[in-house]
């Protein structure tokens, strides 16, 4: 009889430490099936483009391509020229500053800081062709370039200003179009800020063929989804926000949408969804395969060695030291930082004065915890030492980009003063003549990089006194990373009265058990 008790014993904790790991190893994968049947079958054109006349030609010019497009899809161009991949701007309200426009077009980054005077090189992944100088025709439909976004042929390439580069060839393409993929998207989305991975972290070359351990989503040999999967179009409007240029909670792609506000078997870290956004627990790490950009500091720009500029590499291969830019600092394998967000930001807009005395948010995320709007969110915070204005105390856009000789661009001359007065005059700013570096901090949500559920963040790497990964977050108390002496009390005496309890409640029956059996 003891051993058939101990057998099952020995049984029972076997099931129940397997239970309790099954469900951390398997809590996604209903939903992820799901995806795994919708989205790994993929889909061709549905129409075989390589049939129609229109397109069997050579092409001159790319704007005769859109024209062939359009003379069929009669009315997409117009949705196109409604979005802001066309415009770079949209109509927002930002606190305390009102309605306005705001956009790629006049809000400046911690980056290469802005397009002003630099159009040629930084509107290389505009969606239109030619985009290089200020008074840029945007209502020409024949300047909207289709083929960034549907070349299926994976030969196009984009260059100076927006136009196609010169080995395109434009019939090729034009007659392999179809669904936006990957490579659609990440041609531009991936190398944003002047290389890959420099600005998002969580946005890189590596994700044109992921496996599942880098993106769970992503994975070739996980679900296999493209970016329109989740940011869905209606009418070309792109579903989803870049909290660098936007600042209203609308339209925005959500984990919620497929796995529901309610994904986890075990209630108590549904009660977590409350609070902490899906990304903060399944997004543990970012960067993963290549480094990201953390800090650049343009102070340092311009050096030069024997009158020509020079670069430095890391061991890795990526540049600590270019002339034209300043330094830097990458990091692979980042834990993110946190902070609450409740789908509102504020931004810093051209010809705005700051304090220079500390770190100018230039894009500031909203949220506290006694918002019940707000969530805590992963980031990657960019921090950076950028040019600005001591007299007149707001950022300056410099003009980088050089198109002909003498005109004041940085990356050619590296004369800061020219790069400024020519800069400034684009913006219809004043100089002072007096320019300084000042310390700023740019914040990029991280919502890509979503780890298989087994490597998810661990419970105690949050509730802990010791490197909290919350260590930051202190307007809230978290059971495990703050010590509160009434709290602490409250619970010793909890733990106490209950043992109490339970030793009398045992105590009472084993007492109540020897009297019955005297008493027979």
């Amino acid at each position: 009889m003891k051993r058939i008790f101990l057998v099952a014993v020995i049984f029972g904790v076997i099931l129940s430490l397997t239970l309790a790991v099954l469900p951390k190893q398997n809590r996604d994968n209903p939903v992820l099936n799901q995806l795994r049947s919708r989205y790994q079958k993929k889909e061709g054109p549905k129409t075989d483009h390589t049939r129609f006349a229109v397109l069997q030609k050579s092409f001159n010019k790319p704007q005769d391509v859109t024209e062939a497009c359009i003379s069929c899809h009669t009315e997409r161009h117009k949705e196109v020229m409604q979005s802001s991949h066309w415009n770079w701007d949209r109509t927002e309200y930002i606190e305390g500053k009102g309605i306005r426009k705001v956009g790629k077009r006049n809000i400046l980054n911690n980056f290469c800081i802005g397009i002003s005077g630099n159009e040629t090189t930084c509107n290389s992944c505009h969606i239109g062709y030619g985009y290089d100088r200020p008074d840029f025709d945007f209502k020409n439909p024949y300047n909207v370039d289709c083929l960034a976004c549907h070349d299926n042929s994976n030969t196009y390439v984009k260059a100076d200003a927006g136009l196609p580069d010169t080995s395109v060839n434009l019939a090729v393409v034009a007659q392999h179009v179809g669904r936006p993929q990957r490579t659609n998207c990440g041609a531009c989305h991936f190398f944003g800020g002047g290389g890959n991975n420099v600005k998002h972290g969580d946005l890189e070359q590596a994700l044109f063929d992921p496996s599942r351990n880098v993106d769970v989503h992503m994975g070739s040999d996980g679900v296999d989804m493209s970016c329109v999967d989740c940011h869905t179009a209606s009418k070309h409007q792109m579903l989803g926000k870049l909290y660098s240029v936007s600042s209203m909670n609308r339209n925005r792609v959500e984990c919620e949408t497929c796995h529901t506000a309610l994904p986890h078997a075990d209630n108590m870290l549904n009660n977590h969804t409350m609070k902490v956004a899906c990304q903060t627990c399944h997004i543990p790490t970012y960067a993963k395969v290549n480094p990201t950009k953390t800090y650049w500091d343009w102070s340092t720009a311009g050096a030069l060695k024997n009158g020509e500029p020079y670069e430095v590499k890391d061991s890795s291969g990526a540049d600590v030291y270019l002339s034209t830019k300043g330094s830097f600092v990458w990091g692979k394998n980042l834990e993110p930082e946190y902070v609450w967000f409740n789908g509102t930001a504020s931004h810093y807009l051209v010809g705005d004065t700051f304090d220079p005395s500390v770190p100018l948010k230039i894009n500031e995320l909203h949220g506290s915890y006694d918002d019940p709007d707000s969530k805590v969110i992963p980031v990657k915070i960019q921090r950076t030492k950028q040019i600005y204005d001591e007299h007149h105390r707001y950022l300056i856009q410099p003009k980088t980009v050089s198109t002909e000789p003498g005109d004041g661009g940085f990356w050619a001359e590296f004369n800061w003063q020219r790069a400024i007065e020519e800069g400034m005059k684009r913006l219809d700013l004043p100089y002072s003549g007096q320019f300084g570096f000042t310390e700023t901090e740019m914040y990029w949500p991280v919502n890509h990089m979503v780890s298989p559920a087994a490597q998810t963040t661990e419970c105690s790497e949050c509730h802990t006194r010791r490197d909290s990964r919350l260590a930051g977050l202190r307007d809230f108390y978290m059971p495990g990373r703050d010590y509160s002496s009434a709290v602490e009390t409250l619970g010793a005496t909890a733990i106490l009265l209950t043992l109490a309890g339970v030793t009398v409640h045992g105590g009472g029956r084993w007492w109540m058990r020897r009297k019955r059996k005297e008493v027979r």
